[in-house]
């Protein structure tokens, strides 16, 4: 008899072609991938990542994860990522699917569920554990919803909250019940995050965050490290590389152009953030775009 974990390639496997992401299910992704030379650009949300075959790498400033098939990751934050796939020893594709996480529904469950005594502390928001074969089953059953479009519509959210119901009774249920409440630092830093995304190609102090977000430059400070593993600054310098790469490989921006749409007012400075940031100069990616345009702003 096939194991959940087979049958969930299978399924995935059948409905999904190479760079696929759209599985019809609300909230639910599925990704095939052949494998990547290098770390790519990804944006990462509220989200649970689960990895049915192949790993993958990400990076955040000087933190780094790598999980494999078997192992899930939970993002409690948008947290711009550089990120790299791999295919299994035998070279068959990376295959993950994906859950983005409805903080509504969590604190539904929170709620009918017996209280939780978490510690005191905020908990890193990104972090990996095995799957154990409880989540096997319910991702399998989601995986199933594939082949029978007609039941999506009243399966599906019956199955979305038993896989969240297992998720908070696992080893990630502290940051699940810190996603979904509204006290603690999280949400704030939450907030900051976003302060920061809607504002990081400008000149700003720590403490223009600490205020859009309701927090002192000291706690601001300590909790967004806690949580990120940076501080404000180096989370906005990080935005920025990333922007900046992202415009450089569309062709639309030569290398000038590309540091000061994102902020940066000294070229060399940009240059030198750049290599540290990515091993490579921002040169040598806009070569490898194939593209060497003069400098303009995107449409």
């Amino acid at each position: 008899m096939d194991t959940p974990a087979a049958s969930l390639l299978e399924t995935a496997l059948r409905n999904m072609q190479p760079g696929g992401k759209t599985s019809g299910i609300p909230r639910i992704e599925v990704h095939v991938d052949q494998g990547q030379d290098s770390e790519n650009a990804c944006q990462y949300r509220a989200m649970a990542c689960f990895i049915l075959q192949g790993s993958k790498r990400v990076s955040f400033g000087d933190k780094v994860l790598r999980y494999e098939a078997g192992h899930y990751l939970v993002s409690a934050l948008d947290l711009p990522l550089m990120g790299q796939v791999y295919s299994d020893a035998r070279q068959r594709p990376y295959v993950a699917l994906t859950l983005v996480l409805d903080p509504a529904l969590l604190n539904e469950l929170i709620l009918a569920m017996p209280v939780a005594q978490d510690d005191e502390g905020s908990e890193p928001g990104l972090s990996t554990a095995p799957m154990t074969r409880e989540i096997e089953d319910v991702l399998a059953r989601a995986l199933r919803l594939m082949d029978r479009p007609q039941d999506i519509s009243i399966l599906a959210p019956l199955v979305e909250r038993e896989l969240l119901y297992r998720l908070l009774s696992g080893q990630h249920g502290k940051l699940l019940r810190q996603i979904a409440s509204a006290k603690g630092p999280l949400p704030k830093v939450r907030k900051a995050i976003g302060w920061i995304g809607q504002n990081f190609d400008r000149t700003f102090k720590v403490d223009d965050v600490g205020a859009a977000c309701g927090m002192s430059r000291a706690t601001l400070n300590r909790s967004f490290r806690e949580i990120t593993g940076l501080s404000p600054l180096q989370y906005q310098k990080q935005l920025r590389l990333l922007e900046a790469r992202r415009l450089l490989i569309s062709g639309d921006y030569n290398v000038s152009g590309a540091a000061f749409a994102v902020g940066y007012e000294s070229s060399s400075q940009f240059s030198r953030d750049y290599l540290r940031q990515f091993e490579a100069s921002p040169s040598q990616d806009l070569r490898r775009s194939g593209t060497l345009l003069p400098s303009r702003r995107a449409a």
